[in-house]
């Protein structure tokens, strides 16, 4: 409650404060050094305007303040100065007469009249409760002082003549002074855990903690001063008796006689103070109740720390546990590859080894034959020679034939006949990534593969480049990490190794429609980067790329699942709106330099889906009719929009709103717009139907049916409004015929 009671000059407790005009208060003393003379004829919104600040009007000559015959309060010496709250003080001039004064929060100047700051009422109600806080604040200070006052707690451990104790040990429930505490329960080791607090009396009962405080209730109340009744300012010898409900003041018995106040609405100055009590009442039960709500927002809040951090911690234990678990999924399967490895290598050795057991025992075998030969050669005695030489000749040609090309030929080779395909597997695993919430405003690519069997690509036939070496590309790979959607448009990437004689020409990138069915050519060239825009919103795209070459085209690569964006982001377009329409805020406000109605057409384009978006009306001047709604993109722009057959809108002033198309007017309908007022368009492509709504309701029934092409959104104002886009918004779900 103290900050309202500081004075918003000085910023110091009000003293003496008076209400100005525009409800707020000041210091009678701070009212007087913030009131400037402005020049002769010159009201002070002007004198404001020709000053940097709401203070700083004039230079330092062309200051003054009220004399001490204009004012009526005495003279005094103003400080040059600013005070606490940067208010700026004017030394005293005679040269101007006309005073002014300046509310340092509203900023809202008033004139003074004759009377001076005597005009101004004095807040005595306020100055009984700046009163009354600093009764109870100076008592709250002497019951703390009497309670320090008391017996000081001693240190525990001292010896002789405990000292006071400078600290207390929550865990161990000890007084400690410095001393005993650096020597006994030092900051380290298994006591720098504990926590050291202040001590605290425990005969103090916690001190002055529930003595009431400044605003408590508990004590004994300070007796209420009585206070005198409040008198008028222009007739100090009579009380407030009535109520002025036009002035806003309470009035006496003669500035009724005297005619001031004749022909106002007057009520009794009691019945209006009790029906104002039961207003605040009133008002404040509802404040009461929104603090209520927020103190409980303010707990699930905190608790929703708790939440996070657990729910952080849980989550990073589960993503762990599946990066583990795929660890070692792979791991058995890189055993069960190694073991078919090993198989291969087992079954080669064994076939090697065979191989080399049998050809080592036939060249044996073979030697032998040959040194018997040999010897047999020698021998000089024919009768011998022939008796065993035709036997002798037709086992030397039979181990011959033995050694044919076959049998010199290995049974295995060297070379292992397993290929490991890794790189789908590669791609898959540099794309794992956390799949998208429904509040994610921007769909990424989404991460699965497809496999499609080889069998299914597209093949030229063989032609005679093929004889020469030269043959079709192989599959192009597609690069997910460089794949990406933004809102409707979708970039891919891909990449080809071709090999030596087989170079590329280009390549054929196909999409589908969005819903599964046929596929189409969408990008022939020799880029290896695309991107496709105008595809459907909250739709799902196949997308596939092949190479060819002179020889003729080759397979498709896998196909990838595009996802674009559930709901429309988009801006004004600058590029094709009238000259006269200016953009700030990154495109998202859109302002006109011209006095006729100008068009803006949005950067995108619905051809299919719901979109819903809104238009919030940030300046609304002179009664103007601008038109929302969607359009062609070739549609006039230099007129209100919907008066040619290319635009569907609303046209609507601060009254009501009519349905516009090929300068037809429909269905008018009450109620109109205002500064701060949104307007929504909902265009339903799938009931081809367009509907408007006005701060979050429908107006009017449905606007246009049947609907079919190509929207963009529009709108069309002239410079008397000004207008920010709000785009990825829900569909409202209340819809009236």
């Amino acid at each position: 409650m103290e900050e309202e009671l500081k004075c918003p000059v000085c910023g110091s407790l009000f003293r003496e404060p008076v209400l100005l005009p525009c409800s707020h208060n000041v210091c009678l003393a701070c009212a007087r050094n913030i009131t400037v003379q402005t020049p002769e004829g010159e009201t002070p919104v002007q004198s404001r305007a020709s000053g940097s600040s709401d203070y700083d009007y004039l230079d330092m000559d062309k200051m003054s303040l009220y004399s001490e015959t204009d004012s009526g309060y005495g003279s005094y010496t103003p400080c040059q100065l600013k005070s606490p709250n940067g208010v700026r003080v004017f030394p005293p001039s005679a040269a101007h007469r006309h005073c002014s004064l300046t509310c340092p929060l509203c900023h809202r100047s008033v004139s003074l009249d004759e009377r001076g700051l005597r005009g101004f009422p004095r807040n005595r109600l306020l100055e009984a409760i700046v009163a009354r806080y600093q009764q109870n604040r100076a008592n709250a200070a002497a019951a703390a002082a009497a309670a320090s006052s008391s017996t000081a707690v001693k240190c525990q451990l001292c010896d002789r003549n405990p000292a006071d104790a400078a600290v207390m040990c929550e865990q161990c429930d000890v007084f400690y002074c410095h001393s005993c505490q650096q020597r006994c329960h030092p900051s380290r080791g298994p006591l720098a855990k504990h926590r050291l607090v202040p001590p605290r009396n425990p005969a103090a009962g916690g001190g002055a903690a529930g003595g009431g405080g400044a605003g408590g209730t508990g004590g004994q109340q300070p007796p209420a001063t009585a206070r005198k009744p409040a008198t008028c300012v222009d007739h100090e010898a009579e009380n407030f008796s009535m109520f002025c409900c036009s002035c806003k003041a309470p009035v006496c018995v003669k500035c009724l006689e005297e005619g001031k106040h004749n022909k106002h609405d007057v009520k009794p100055l009691a019945v209006m103070w009790k029906q104002h009590k039961c207003q605040i009442s009133q008002a404040l039960n509802g404040v009461s109740d929104k603090a209520k709500d927020a103190k409980e927002f303010l707990m699930q809040l905190k608790n929703m720390l708790q939440q996070i951090q657990e729910g952080g911690v849980e989550f990073e234990a589960c993503l762990v546990a599946q990066c583990d678990s795929l660890i070692e999924a792979l791991t058995r399967q890189k055993a069960k590859l190694l073991t078919k490895v090993t198989k291969e290598k087992e079954y080669k050795l064994k076939v090697v080894r065979d191989q080399i057991t049998h050809c080592t025992m036939k060249l044996r075998q073979t030697t032998g034959m040959m040194e018997f030969c040999l010897e047999v050669l020698k021998e000089n005695d024919p009768s011998g020679f022939l008796q065993i030489s035709d036997p002798l000749i037709k086992r030397v040609t039979s181990s011959q034939d033995q050694w044919v090309k076959g049998a010199l030929e290995p049974k295995v080779g060297p070379d292992y006949d397993l290929t490991l395909n890794t790189d789908s597997l590669m791609q898959t695993i540099q794309q794992l990534d956390f799949c998208p919430g429904n509040d994610v405003q921007e769909n990424p690519l989404l991460k699965q593969m497809q496999a499609e069997d080889s069998g299914e690509a597209e093949m030229e036939a063989e032609s005679p480049g093929a004889e020469s070496g030269t043959s079709v590309p192989v599959a192009p790979l597609l690069q997910l990490e460089k794949c990406c959607t933004r809102n409707n448009s979708a970039t891919l990437a891909w990449r080809v190794t071709a090999p030596p004689g087989s170079p590329i020409e280009g390549y054929i990138l196909e999409l589908d429609d969005g819903n599964g069915g046929q596929y189409r050519e969408v990008y022939v060239g020799k880029e290896t980067v695309c991107t496709v825009d105008g595809l459907h919103f909250n739709s799902s795209y196949n997308a596939r790329v092949k190479a060819y070459n002179a020889v003729g085209v080759g397979p498709y690569s896998k196909t990838v699942v595009l996802r674009t964006s559930d709901v429309a982001w988009f801006t004004f377009d600058p590029s094709s709106a009238h000259r006269d329409i200016v953009l700030t805020n990154e495109n998202l406000t859109v302002s006109c330099n011209s006095y006729d109605d100008r068009v803006v057409l949005g950067t995108a384009a619905f051809s299919k889906g719901i979109h819903y978006w809104e238009i919030c009306v940030d300046r609304y001047d002179n009664h103007p009719d601008p038109a929302f709604g969607v359009a062609r993109i070739n549609t006039m722009k230099d007129m209100m929009l919907g008066k040619d057959d290319k635009a569907w809108a609303m046209y609507v002033d601060n009254n009501r709103s009519w349905f516009m198309h090929n300068n037809s007017h429909t269905n008018r309908a009450e109620g109109g717009i205002a500064k701060g007022s949104t307007v929504g368009v909902l265009l339903d492509l799938n009931n081809h139907t367009l509907t408007f709504f006005v701060n979050k309701v429908q107006h009017g029934p449905t606007a246009f049916a049947n609907l079919e092409g190509v929207f963009v959104p529009a709108v069309s104002i002239n410079r008397n409004v000004q207008v920010t886009l709000l785009t990825g918004l829900d569909i409202p779900k209340t819809i009236k015929q």
